[in-house]
């Protein structure tokens, strides 16, 4: 190709791109026709309504068409659309006259992480359907355009009711009613189908939600893995799709009181008041590349068509926060949307902790301070525990000089070891256990506050020092995504970290060594540490938690020291080796005499094994 062909493509090339951004496109015949219809909205009788007058309406349809597609219903197919704001001390909720439906909820004493309104629903992320089986096919209720004599009011002292009505026939109407209380975040909702007998066909009202949820915390990745939907069955089995970052999916095969599409802090729910709803299949979804929408959630369920036909279509939608005190009173179980932890640990939380945390809030404003009052008055509790930990440990450091007399005399034949200690044990009335004890009856509770304090909305967006939010972490230092890390370091998960080694420390000079093949004191240093990866982005308050219960416990520790004489420990046991060696001692039981037992038991067959292999060694020198 020589210079001027080459020049003469370029040049073509050229032209062709300039025509493409210069030379203006016709606009599509479909965008031209909708632009058509959107200026010519109708009213509910069908007639062109003034520009002024229109709002959000239905494009001009055939009648020939709407007939066809809506049936009976064609009357209330085509309308104007209009929004009615309903709103009391904690909710401003629009009702729109497209549907009968909720159009949007404000939770107005929330923000979202970026101090924004809390918007719980609204139309481009919720969407509703409402289908009716008719003799003519179904027929989606939240297409229709209903009448309300309702306005733009704030409620206060006695609930207030909202009446949609669409009127399909003389005697026969659609209407939707749902009653706004002065306070709180439960709306009643009734359906009746009035003079529709001949009209509906078989089967039952379907009702599929869904809802593209909106991130309202600051950590994606912990939002995804906490939404989820969550539902009861007829039976009071409480049910829900797995949490997690993956998507999830089931069809219920039985009767479904409720279910709530649950956000990390706040619920969207939907209760059967009377009959529960026949049937029901849910589906929680994620799209890793879409960082807008924490996951989609569908909950697809049946009303029971026998309760609407006999006035009894009656029930309740939730919108407001996933807080525990709030939830006992909305339906059966409906508190379980709070996760409390495993059941064995749930009573300590639903029975104290939560009860604890909200009467200390009633009087402390700032949370990190009630934090710190928890801590003491949990450690109060546990004051003769603790004690009676320490005092073993006492017993046991008088007895270190006897214990490494026996490592001595016996070498390292563990089992051997084992069995002189148990002796020693028993002559001077001691269990090895008695110091453990204490310490594992107090895991339940750090168990259990570490399922609780993850979800509690009370935390949420409550500063304390450093800490915007106790209910997520504190990123005091931030730096590119660092693997078993992440991008942050929370200095209340370094304090507790620190903490955790110097009570480990502490804990260690006082403590003898027990022997085994495993360096308990060492690893006392490395739990910390690797725990601290694991908690750097659990909430600042769990971890703010851990750090002053550490304090509180070396603090505590010391004092007990004060009070804990060795000497006269130490007299004691000689005592208990004088009674027991003229047999006016009491007699070991329970699980150290089932310990001696075993020992007794293994050091026999350790002999015997000897034995038989002594024997085996002389046959086989006699052989040769």
């Amino acid at each position: 190709m020589d210079r001027k062909q080459l020049i003469g493509i370029v040049l073509i090339m050229a032209m062709l791109v300039g025509y493409q951004l210069l030379v203006p496109k016709p606009a599509p015949e479909k965008e031209l026709a909708q632009k058509t219809q959107t200026t010519k909205p109708t009213t509910a009788t069908g007639a062109a309504a003034p520009a002024e007058q229109a709002g959000q309406v239905n494009p001009t349809l055939d009648s020939a068409a709407v007939k066809a597609k809506f049936g009976e219903f064609a009357t209330v197919a085509t309308g104007e659309s209009r929004d009615i704001v309903v709103e009391n001390k904690d909710l401003k909720v629009t009702f729109t006259t497209q549907g009968g439906r909720v159009k949007e909820v404000v939770l107005k004493n929330y923000k979202t992480y970026t101090q924004k309104p809390l918007v719980l629903i609204d139309s481009k992320s919720s969407q509703t359907v409402l289908e009716l089986p008719t003799n003519q096919g179904k027929v989606d209720l939240h297409k229709l355009y209903y009448q309300t004599s309702a306005q733009n009011a704030t409620v206060s002292g006695q609930p207030q009711q909202i009446v949609f009505r669409a009127k399909i026939a003389p005697g026969e109407s659609v209407e939707q009613v749902y009653t706004i209380p002065a306070e709180g975040y439960v709306l009643n909702y009734d359906l009746k189908l009035n003079g529709l007998t001949s009209t509906v066909g078989a089967g039952d009202i379907r009702f599929l939600w869904e809802d593209k949820m909106q991130q309202y915390e600051n950590d994606l990745t912990n939002n995804r893995r906490s939404a989820t939907i969550n539902y009861l069955t007829a039976d009071e089995s409480f049910e829900n799709l797995t949490e997690g970052e993956s998507s999830q999916e089931a069809t219920v095969d039985e009767p479904v009181q409720w279910f709530t599409i649950k956000h990390k802090y706040f619920l969207s729910g939907f209760i059967a008041k009377n009959a529960p709803l026949t049937k029901a299949s849910f589906r929680a979804s994620v799209n890793p590349a879409d960082s807008s929408v924490v996951k989609t959630a569908i909950a697809d369920v049946t009303l029971p068509m026998a309760d609407v036909k006999a006035g009894k279509g009656q029930y309740k939608f939730y919108y407001g926060p996933n807080e525990f005190q709030l939830l006992g009173d909305v339906a059966p179980e409906f508190d379980r949307n709070v996760y409390l932890g495993y059941s064995i640990l749930k009573p300590i939380n639903k029975y104290f902790f939560v009860p604890v945390f909200n009467f200390l809030g009633k009087f402390i404003s700032n949370y990190g301070l009630l934090i710190v009052v928890l801590v003491v008055f949990v450690k109060l509790l546990l004051t003769p525990l603790t004690y009676k930990s320490y005092v073993s440990m006492a017993k046991m450091r008088v007895l270190g000089p006897e214990i490494n007399e026996i490592k001595e005399r016996v070498g390292d034949d563990m089992a051997k070891q084992q069995a002189e200690q148990m002796k020693l044990y028993q002559e001077v009335g001691v269990s090895p256990l008695s110091g453990c004890v204490p310490v594992l009856a107090t895991m339940p509770i750090l168990f259990a506050l570490f399922m609780l304090f993850p979800n509690l909305i009370e935390l949420r967006q409550k500063s304390f020092l450093w800490a915007n939010d106790l209910s997520t972490y504190d990123a005091f230092i931030q730096f590119p995504t660092i693997p078993f890390i992440g991008s942050h370091l929370s200095l209340f998960t370094v304090l507790m970290t620190a903490s955790s080694i110097a009570y480990a420390y502490y804990n260690n000079q006082t403590t003898p060594a027990q022997p085994g093949p495993v360096n308990m004191k060492a690893l006392s240093y490395v739990f910390p540490l690797m725990f601290m990866f694991v908690l750097n982005s659990y909430p600042a308050g769990l971890t703010f938690y851990y750090f002053v219960s550490n304090v509180v416990t070396i603090t505590q520790q010391q004092l007990i020291r004060r009070f804990v004489d060795e000497d006269k420990i130490k007299a004691v046991l000689d005592e208990n080796r004088r009674k027991n060696a003229s047999g006016q001692g009491k007699k070991p039981g329970g699980f150290q005499a089932l310990l001696q037992r075993q020992l007794a038991a293994a050091e026999d067959a350790r002999k015997q094994a000897d034995e038989a292999q002594r024997r085996a060694k002389q046959k086989n020198k006699g052989n040769t």
